[in-house]
């Protein structure tokens, strides 16, 4: 797995359940290491979780995933957006420059 514990307290406060049960805990350590696999299979190689928007782009995928409600599709555009982002910016990823 690669949530680290840091991560994990951060998401867990943005979803405002910092106290949640250990198999919920569980379920939220899989989607961030679900998010953090995607963005590696959209193009995305710094993986550094102290990074704000790598931060940002799993708290958004963790959101839009865990128990999703009436604003899914907008946490869903929202995550692929910030995605696209980290894609084209030279500091995420391991394309050559242009």
């Amino acid at each position: 797995p690669m949530a680290d514990n840091y991560l994990l307290y951060r998401v867990k406060h943005a979803l405002r359940r910092p106290d949640m049960p250990e198999s919920m805990t569980q379920e939220l350590a899989d989607l961030i290491d679900a998010a953090l696999a995607d963005l590696k299979q959209a193009g995305v190689s710094n993986m550094d979780t102290a990074d704000p928007l790598i931060r940002r782009a799993v708290i958004t995928y963790c959101r839009a995933n865990f128990w999703p409600g009436d604003d899914y599709a907008q946490l869903k555009a929202s995550y692929d957006e910030q995605k696209a982002q980290l894609r084209m910016t030279t500091n995420y990823t391991d394309w050559p420059d242009a």
